[in-house]
């Protein structure tokens, strides 16, 4: 198969020859490695890249990934981060509106009757292109396996070559895109090249409310897989309603020779609770097994057990050891319409936490988690919405661990093509009820649930945000409800189609509404729990009023809180270079056209996580209902 530049216009291909989505547990090659959390099947490849912008599709180095391709006039790049704060693209912010309006005009494929839009963004002038090479030998972990590149995150679709080959195409900006390097790799060296495109169908529903990057911007890793694998792991922790007996189950996927899998789990005094042996009968699934006196999870007492499983090949000899934390909570709307976590009333004390460094961007590190985080404990705040894309990986092992609830958004936002001048007009709405942008959305509700379903803090999944409702959302409701019968499914622009209401959501959900009308709405018998996906819109020193809303806990047991939008400002810090001090620069800041100005400025941090004043009010406020 040749890469084709067409599949940039085209909604129904976003995907090629990239694996399936599954369970992001860690695999080492024995138990020593696992207690060092560093496996020599993992080869990383961050680091710097040779690098050429082009301005265009038109202007890139067409066969850039040939192994006799002239390289000389490409630089070098940091992976990760993003193009244009390594300053060969404009930096551009915009809240609603498509970066290219007013300026190209476009409309959604399938939108307008048949108009297929060809050469809309494969054509496109304003469409960038940053093409990658990365030189590589197989670490010795990795020889003799089949072996496959992982990127976690690049924005926005990208071509994929080992050695001149075509790998895969993949558009998900926010998910794990894997491609199968294994025929194509060679002893020695090998080159790795990477196209990324700013612009494609997907950008229609990319439209979040942030700075618009491009680029490699998480990292990059080759996998091997060991001789016998497990590719996917589900765990099936549940808690009955004496709220003291647990059940766990699991189902795993194996690739790979024969063998068996050693299932062990322990407490945290390290006790031993469940050991058990799956063989390759077929059937790598264990029923569930009861389990009397278990600790139950929650924000107070994360309480996690230790799953270790230990996969042994036809001999005997161990090949893979794979540890996983999970806990025991149980999470439902109860026949009063009460949200309820272990059977008591759960109250959300939370945020609205876009990624985001004001020096690398949505190219967060791990120690930017663990200040949030710290921010978190101190202000009683209790819960994230990943707004509005899955985050990095470990932000949802670090939110396991320190018992922070979790609203786990799939990437989807095509606001621009519902809402235009504040007013309702869905003309060119995607994805609506169109056949053609079905299976994209719909993939990226099954890579956010496949890769993320074993995390205890995920309470809630959400389909996306402001994306208006039709056709295709119900689909991505209907199938999270097929695939996870323990969490509920949020989803707020449903409040636009009222003849949707009662088939998607599982909360009422209204973006901003006053207090007095969410009291209106709790006076009336309501047949959903009220959660803010977003309130307190916490521009310069806002979230004054508060207390308004919190009042409202006491009096209605159907309102469960909700997410503050949002925590951190986006904002990029510069050296002034009038006064050769430093200075945080938002939206317009930076010459760019479209840009909302310091709406992107709405946290109750500022950019380098000082808190602002309004914090004071956040802890208070939160701290009532702990």
């Amino acid at each position: 198969m040749e890469a084709e530049l067409k599949w940039l216009d085209d909604p129904e291909v976003f995907r090629v020859n990239q694996l399936p989505a599954h369970s992001d547990h860690r695999f080492y090659r024995d138990q020593e490695e696992a207690a060092l959390e560093k496996s020599s099947y993992v080869q990383n490849l961050n680091g710097r890249w040779g690098f050429k912008f082009s301005k265009n599709p038109m202007e890139r180095p067409v066969d850039f990934y040939k192994l006799d391709f002239d390289r000389n006039d490409f630089g070098e790049i940091e992976v990760p981060s993003e193009i244009e704060l390594s300053n060969f693209a404009q930096i551009n912010y915009t809240n609603i509106t498509m970066p290219w309006t007013g300026k190209i005009y476009r409309r959604p494929a399938y939108t307008m009757g048949d108009n297929k839009e060809e050469g809309s963004f494969s054509q496109g002038q304003d469409n960038t292109v940053g093409s990658y090479v990365r030189h590589f030998t197989l670490a010795e972990g990795l020889k003799n396996h089949d072996v496959h590149v992982v990127f976690e995150g690049v924005e926005r679709a990208m071509y994929v070559w080992l050695n001149g080959h075509f790998i895969g195409y993949a558009e998900d900006s926010f998910t794990p895109s894997e491609f199968d390097l294994t025929p194509y790799l060679v002893d020695g060296d090998n080159l790795l090249a990477v196209e990324v495109y700013k612009h494609a169908t997907s950008s229609w529903i990319e439209d979040q409310d942030m700075f618009r990057f491009s680029g490699i911007f998480r990292d990059v890793n080759l996998v091997a897989q060991p001789s016998i694998h497990v590719q996917d792991l589900k765990i099936d922790a549940r808690v009955a309603d004496d709220m003291k007996t647990g059940s766990l189950g699991l189902v795993l996927k194996m690739v790979g020779q024969p063998g068996s899998v050693q299932v062990e789990v322990a407490d945290q005094t390290g006790a031993a609770v469940l050991n058990r042996q799956l063989n390759a009968d077929g059937n790598w699934t264990m029923a569930p097994v009861q389990l009397v006196g278990i600790h139950l999870w929650d924000n107070h007492h994360p309480y996690l057990y230790q799953l270790t499983l230990t996969v042994r090949d036809a001999t005997g000899r161990v090949v893979e050891v794979i540890p996983y934390q999970f806990g025991f909570r149980r999470v439902e709307i109860d026949q009063d319409k009460v949200l309820r976590l272990n059977g008591k009333r759960l109250i959300i004390n939370g945020v609205n936490r876009h990624e985001w460094n004001c020096h690398r961007g949505r190219a967060v590190t791990i120690e930017d988690m663990h200040t949030d985080l710290g921010i978190f404990k101190e202000n009683n705040i209790n819960a994230v919405r990943t707004s509005h894309y899955p985050d990095q990986i470990p932000w949802y092992y670090l939110c396991d661990r320190e018992g922070i609830y979790m609203m786990a958004e799939n990437n989807l936002e095509s606001h621009a093509t519902w809402q235009k001048f504040g007013q309702d007009e869905p003309s060119y709405n995607v994805p609506g009820s169109l056949p053609q942008w079905k299976e994209a959305v719909v993939d990226r509700a099954r890579s956010n649930y496949e890769t993320f379903k074993n995390h205890t803090a995920i309470l809630f999944w959400s389909v996306g945000n402001e994306s208006y409702a039709g056709e295709d959302i119900l689909a991505m409701n209907n199938y999270y409800k097929e695939v996870d019968d323990t969490r509920p499914v949020h989803y707020e622009g449903v409040v636009h189609t009222k003849e949707y209401r009662d088939q998607i959501s599982d909360f009422e959900s209204w973006m901003y509404l006053p207090p007095k009308e969410v009291e209106a709405y709790l006076k009336k018998n309501p047949d959903k729990p009220f959660i803010e996906c977003e309130y307190m819109h916490s521009m310069g020193n806002s979230v004054g009023g508060m207390g308004s809303y919190i009042k409202l806990l006491d009096k209605y047991p159907q309102y469960c809180g909700g997410f503050i939008w949002d925590f951190v400002d986006q904002a990029i810090e510069v050296v002034d270079p009038v006064t050769g001090q430093k200075s945080m620069r938002y939206g317009g800041d930076f010459d760019d056209h479209h840009a909302d100005n310091e709406f992107s400025g709405d946290g109750i941090c500022f950019a380098d996580r000082t808190p602002k004043p309004a914090m004071q009010e956040v802890k208070y406020y939160y701290g009532l209902h702990k």
